[in-house]
């Protein structure tokens, strides 16, 4: 069982790797100063799925990761 859950680790943190970097739109530090001044606007469409899909990530990660440190 603790094979399993290191496997489904390697794997979901794969998939939030992938996630996190579809979701960047541009880099450097003068991009996300300037994003931060922009009005809020809603995500829609395929935008609000991958946003869904990284945080159900995020969360699978952190209860897999629990269970291992419960299994060892």
């Amino acid at each position: 069982m603790l094979a399993f859950t290191k496997t489904l680790q390697l794997i979901i943190s794969g998939l939030l790797i992938v996630l996190v970097l579809i979701q960047s739109k541009s880099s450097g530090l003068s991009s996300t100063l300037k994003s931060s001044f922009n009005m809020y606007r809603s995500l829609r469409g395929f935008e609000k799925i991958i946003f869904v899909l990284t945080v159900i990530s995020g969360v699978l990660l952190v209860v897999n990761s629990l269970a291992i440190v419960l299994l060892s």
